[in-house]
């Protein structure tokens, strides 16, 4: 049983209704008919202590509403994902994201598409101010934007391959190159010193060279024949062009490219030549390279009134690098205008939402509101500085709000729900940026809280393409649905692939895979359920849905596993207008089909939430026995007086009392 105390959650007390089982449609897999089912529980108050319990028994806040997918029946289900933050190994992709975000800080970067290019290559210096008025504490970080684990001269080879890939796309703009030529990254490399001494006579002053054209050319023989996407000849190199494209040897594609550099760029420390195919860059003046000591590269241009035309674009010789810094401010949840213009914006053009979907109500009910109770920071090891809670995580660049991580930082882990984003920045791959600074965010609070350990990425759904990232973040785990222990993603994963409702923890070992079978009329697991984006779909709590408790079922839709003290109920709490009354205190008071009926609901309450939780949040009985309130009510006016009259007449005056409240 988890310590309330340990959090600094002593004095506080979760207060939760028991909203039932529910079926409703899915968001996942556009199902016509209701095939999402889940259980439900709405929050008036929360501690953090519990609500880490509920993710470690598979449950999820949209706001105050708590729900758990049933797992077995429901169309797609959502397993619980979760990395230990000190073990995360950065895949190549998640690196290649880090580094496409440095190199916009930098400048390098700017996003443009290729005929943007031609026509604007300075990026935007207009940014709106962070104008958030919010009174609460506020954790600011500044990453800044010369990289400390890169060293100089790798930030310069980068802004080298950038300038080179400029080259490239100037001259598909011209129609150089076909439109859909393949733009290689990391384009150009350091020539170490072993290869200057192979060299020829005057290339002691050789620093970087790039390959691309070889690439360029050998994509073009292999994909092109004269005449496809041929384009109106451009002032450079017209002899070779009626060859068409597939004739363009590696030479020719570098005489172009370093022709279009000569437009594009004027680093003075720097010049470039074609040499056999190959793009030499060498010193202007007799220097030795950068090796992140004192010697720095010129990255600021020298102005000229020159301009070199490409067919009708007039093209500046002059290329500004604009540095830019982001920060990232860590605050607890509240309404704040600048968030919600972002929200907007993201819903509409991410989402296709209309308008009149996207309000201030829904989303205060859905990312702002949260039953969590706050815990502020202790300073003794228990809590980080910024106190336990839900919080929002904002990105912004030159002072400009770019994205917002709603989160819930709870005494074991940093649990991530949902990320919006500026769509017009969507090449930077926000939602993967913010996970790896969400992951960051975990080892570095663990000096201040030891306990904080783990990142959850929230549900996995394994036949939804677009949640496959999630299980990128390795190494990974997945939160078995009938035995709660968590489980290496890599291990199952084949099973995954053939079912999609497993007992994972049968497979915890690697073994049984093989004699997995499907089961009657099952079909083989296919990949479906194509989203814009690879955000949690979350049930509305005032979402219009199917009360499944109201069906005549014996169906029991949660199994025990080897939870088997569920089956005590004695225990569980029982909210009566302000007082807290377990069960068996009842018992005095209730005749035999009493019992039975509140029996039934509170066996499937214990369940779902689990026995210890069970017996420490407060679930008010007028509203849990939901459109049974009545019958209640009739059978306790008839009850006789006993030595529990107090406890009596408090549950008779409640259940009475709710129930005008909802006739009215």
């Amino acid at each position: 049983m988890s310590d309330a105390s340990s959090s600094g959650t002593s004095g506080a007390e979760s207060l939760i209704v028991d909203v039932g089982r529910r079926r409703s449609s899915c968001g996942y897999c556009k199902s016509r008919r209701p095939s999402s089912i889940s259980y439900g529980l709405w929050a008036h108050s929360l501690t953090v202590d519990d609500y880490q319990e509920l993710l470690d028994r598979g449950w999820r806040r949209s706001g105050c509403f708590l729900y758990k997918p049933e797992m077995e029946t429901t169309c797609c289900p959502a397993y619980t994902l979760r990395l230990k933050a000190d073990d995360f190994i950065p895949s190549k992709d998640q690196l290649r994201v880090s580094k496409r975000m440095q190199r916009y800080l930098d400048g390098i970067l700017d996003g443009k598409k290729p005929e943007e290019l031609i026509n604007e290559l300075h990026p935007s210096e207009e940014c709106a101010s962070s104008s958030s008025s919010n009174s609460c504490e506020t954790v600011s970080l500044t990453i800044n934007s010369g990289k400390e684990e890169k060293s100089q001269e790798e930030n310069f080879i980068d802004h080298l391959s950038e300038l080179v890939i400029k080259a490239v796309q100037l001259c598909i703009k011209s129609g150089e190159f076909p439109q859909d030529t393949q733009l290689p990254r990391d384009a150009v490399k350091k020539v170490s010193q072993t290869k200057k001494k192979q060299l020829v006579k005057g290339s002691e002053n050789l620093l970087y060279t790039s390959g691309i054209s070889f690439q360029i050319a050998a994509d073009l023989k292999r994909g092109k024949s004269a005449g496809d996407d041929f384009h109106e000849a451009g002032p450079l190199e017209n002899s070779h062009r009626e060859q068409g494209f597939s004739m363009l040897s590696a030479e020719i594609v570098a005489e172009k490219i370093i022709h279009s550099w000569q437009l594009l760029v004027d680093l003075p420390d720097v010049m470039a030549r074609a040499c056999n195919g190959h793009l030499n860059f060498y010193s202007a003046v007799r220097t030795t390279p950068l090796d992140g000591g004192n010697q720095s590269a010129t990255l600021t241009k020298k102005s000229s009134n020159k301009h070199g035309r490409i067919g009708d674009c007039k093209m500046p010789e002059v290329f500004k690098i604009k540095k830019r810094k982001i920060e990232i401010q860590l605050k607890r949840s509240s309404f704040d205008p600048e968030e919600f213009a972002l929200y907007t914006k993201y819903q509409l053009r991410v989402h296709n939402d209309t308008p009149s979907h996207v309000t201030r109500s829904s989303y205060m009910r859905f990312l702002v509101d949260s039953p969590l109770v706050y815990v502020p920071p202790t300073g003794d090891g228990r809590v980080p500085p910024c106190g336990l809670g839900s919080f929002h995580q904002r990105y912004l660049i030159d002072g400009r709000l770019v994205a917002v991580g709603v989160v819930d930082i709870l005494p074991k882990c940093l649990s991530s729900k949902y990320l919006f984003w500026d769509p017009d920045l969507a090449f930077l791959s926000l939602g993967k940026f913010s996970a790896l600074q969400e992951i960051r965010w975990v080892t570095e609070n663990q000096r201040f809280c030891p306990s904080l350990q783990w990142y959850y990425l929230g549900y996995y759904i394994h036949s939804c393409s677009k949640m496959r990232y999630k299980a990128a973040y390795r190494p990974s785990e997945l939160l078995c649905p009938l035995h709660y222990k968590w489980v290496l993603f890599d291990i199952v994963r084949p099973v995954l692939d053939i079912k999609k409702y497993v007992v994972l923890s049968d497979f915890s070992g690697g073994e049984n895979v093989d004699s997995l079978t499907f089961e009657e009329n099952e079909k083989p697991l296919e990949v479906q359920h194509d989203q814009e984006d690879a955000n949690d779909i979350f049930p509305d709590g005032d979402e219009e849905m199917v009360d499944l408790d109201s069906e005549s079922s014996d169906e029991d839709p949660f199994p025990l596993g080897n939870d088997a003290e569920h089956g005590d109920i004695s225990r569980v709490l029982i909210g009566l207008k302000g007082s807290r009354v377990k069960y068996k205190d009842l018992l005095p008071v209730l005749n035999s089909s009493q019992r039975i009926f509140l029996e039934k609901q509170l066996s499937k309450y214990s369940k779902v939430v689990g026995a210890e939780l069970s017996e420490r949040m407060t679930s008010p009985t007028e509203l849990e026995l939901s459109g049974s309130l009545l019958r209640i009510a009739s059978w306790l006016s008839h009850c006789k007086l006993c030595s529990s009259e107090r406890i009596l007449l408090q549950l008779r005056k409640a259940l009475v009392s709710s129930w005008d409240a909802i006739l009215c």
